[in-house]
């Protein structure tokens, strides 16, 4: 999957002759990804992993960017959503490659690994991702990927959720790290977490389900071991939190999210990113890469801005929780 550093060159030079043209091209050859097509318009594909808040959120902040930094009417997008599966998102993307589009949004991991895998000349910006170096399979992880792909990562600090788990929940000895054995990013998330817990002297058991249908048995395992339970930002879990929630609430046993939108169907708290404010910065860095003619495969991945302390005030009041004032309330939808 590495490429060649002299492809990045090639690809840098070859933006920089395209802007020096005026941005137009009547062939529309995009190889670059720098050139614009025969009407003056970019035009960009963007593939969503699956229909979820976290990801919608992340998509709409990319579009407002590259409206705003573009002008509305000199970028076009093709958005098209995955629904969960390798399958389609395979099709999604070799459509964008086949189109010739100027760039590709990969939102979160299944399609930033499925464009890796078929473009090695198109420009990617990867949002909603925790783990580019896993991801990838990156080894030698500088922060940039030295190929054709960059983008806005989506991990809190873990350390911090943690922190957050054992402020609210003192009393806890057993926790239980739940999450998609398919995830890569998840399992990331969870060694870190484990690592944190272990400075903490608070035991700890893994949880996996390899998809959907294994899910209701592992949590059910799961609150009958453990007195709390740690979610990481993970799209299985999160589509399916109010399975969570219908085992997890009656057990009396409280969930630590990774991420707001899980939170919100099934946790007590998380330490929350702005899905929208990552979305937002890479739109920025498509602007940079296809007006600019800056290189994607020396741009760095980029985290959020900032984090807040969330909670839910439903599950809370149920489970006789009280967070302390720096918390702010996630608003039912």
């Amino acid at each position: 999957m590495k490429l060649k550093k002299a492809a990045a060159i090639l690809m840098a030079a070859a933006m920089t002759a395209s802007l020096a043209a005026c941005g137009s091209s009547s062939s529309g050859e995009n190889s670059s990804g720098s050139s614009a097509g025969s009407d003056g318009t970019y035009t960009i594909g963007i593939c969503q992993q699956m229909e979820h808040p976290a990801l919608d959120a992340a998509t709409e902040g990319f579009q407002d960017a590259c409206k705003e930094k573009f002008g509305e009417d000199n970028v076009e997008f093709d958005v098209q959503n995955a629904q969960g599966e390798q399958t389609m998102c395979s099709t999604i993307i070799n459509n964008f490659v086949s189109s010739d589009v100027d760039l590709i949004l990969a939102n979160a991991t299944l399609p930033l690994q499925t464009a890796a895998q078929a473009t090695a000349d198109i420009p990617i910006l990867g949002t909603s991702v925790t783990d580019f170096a896993s991801a990838l399979g990156i080894s030698d992880w500088t922060g940039a990927t030295g190929v054709n792909i960059s983008g806005t990562c989506d991990l809190a600090p873990i350390e911090e959720q943690e922190d957050m788990l054992t402020e609210l929940l003192p009393e806890a000895k057993t926790v239980g790290i739940l999450y998609c054995s398919a995830e890569s990013n998840s399992k990331y998330q969870a060694e870190l977490f484990e690592e944190e817990l272990e400075k903490d002297g608070i035991e700890y058991k893994e949880y996996t389900a390899a998809d959907s249908n294994e899910i209701q048995s592992v949590v059910t395992n799961a609150v009958s071991e453990c007195d709390a339970i740690y979610i990481p930002t993970d799209n299985t879990m999160a589509s399916n939190t109010q399975i969570i929630n219908n085992i997890c609430l009656p057990a009396k046993v409280p969930v630590i999210a990774g991420e707001q939108g899980i939170c919100s169907g099934c946790g007590i708290a998380t330490l929350s990113i702005s899905y929208y404010d990552i979305g937002y910065r890479a739109g920025e860095m498509a602007y940079e890469i296809l007006a600019e003619g800056a290189d994607i495969s020396t741009m760095k991945v980029e985290t959020a801005p900032q984090v807040t302390k969330m909670y839910n005030p439903t599950i809370c009041e149920e489970l006789g929780i009280t967070v302390p004032d720096d918390y702010e309330p996630i608003e039912a939808e």
